[in-house]
């Protein structure tokens, strides 16, 4: 019994010592392990932070760890002055509250054909204008002559097509970080959105109104028909292919469908 109680002293007083600096002048502590996660809190430099878990999340600055304080919100491990980049707490349970969630729907296929079609089709390898090689459907490749793509060069528009899927799912995942639980959409009104996203990016949709209006429990499909067609300027004129995929976007998000996108339940 003794033993019992020393060892159990032991592991809580060495818990209390598990504290860490915060490395930069105002860091924030979000809900999720995320930049796209509400922020909870602010940490000024040098506040000691006790980390009761740990888990993947976005890339910051090289690092993948996000740390979940005893506060109950997520900062990235970049910020903490842990003397390691591996982890120094247990990890995080994959389910469950504060924003951990990392699941995201996939996009069904009549949103990678919508995004295909106006993304447009080079089998092989190009420069584009800001001088990044590129292949299939816009994919920015990482290496050159792309060899980092996993299907053969010249694509096919099919492989194409899987490689596309491949490069919306930041874009899926962002999106559904950005939405809380009263936006329902089914698959067709979550491809709008991701399609839109893709285009835009996802700092833009973030800070719109379209997001702030669906947050807010406001009908998707009254949402989407106001607010996807102002989105259509580029250098102050309103450019007809934009014109077009907003139009496009809209109509499928129009078309009927039971399949189920969001919110996702983990």
């Amino acid at each position: 019994m003794k033993f019992t109680i020393v060892t159990a002293l032991t592991s809580v007083l060495a818990l209390g010592a598990s504290a860490y600096p915060i490395k930069g002048d105002t860091v924030n502590c979000r809900s999720g392990p995320g930049t796209s996660y509400a922020v909870k809190k602010t940490y000024n430099k040098g506040f000691e932070v006790k980390i009761s878990c740990q888990t993947p999340g976005e890339v910051i600055e090289g690092v993948k760890l996000w740390d979940k304080t005893q506060d109950g919100c997520y900062v990235s491990d970049y910020y903490v002055k842990t003397g390691t980049s591996d982890y120094v707490a247990p990890k995080c349970p994959t389910s469950g509250g504060g924003g951990s969630c990392s699941k995201y729907p996939r996009s069904n296929q009549a949103t990678v054909d919508l995004i295909a079609e106006f993304e447009g089709f080079r089998a092989n390898v190009y420069t584009d204008p800001t001088g990044n090689p590129t292949v299939g459907y816009g994919h920015l490749c990482t290496k050159s002559g792309c060899t980092e793509v996993k299907y053969p060069i010249p694509l096919s528009k099919a492989n194409g097509k899987k490689l596309l899927a491949d490069d919306m799912k930041p874009k899926e995942k962002c999106l559904t970080e950005m939405t809380n639980d009263k936006v329902t959409l089914n698959a067709n009104q979550y491809g709008a959105l991701v399609s839109w996203t893709f285009n835009m990016g996802c700092g833009a949709a973030k800070g719109s109104s379209l997001i702030k209006r669906l947050n807010n429990g406001e009908s998707p499909n009254k949402v989407i028909s106001e607010e996807l067609p102002k989105w259509v300027h580029g250098n102050g004129e309103v450019l007809p292919g934009l014109v077009r995929r907003r139009n496009a976007e809209v109509a499928l998000a129009k078309k009927a469908t039971s399949d189920k996108a969001l919110p996702v339940k983990c």
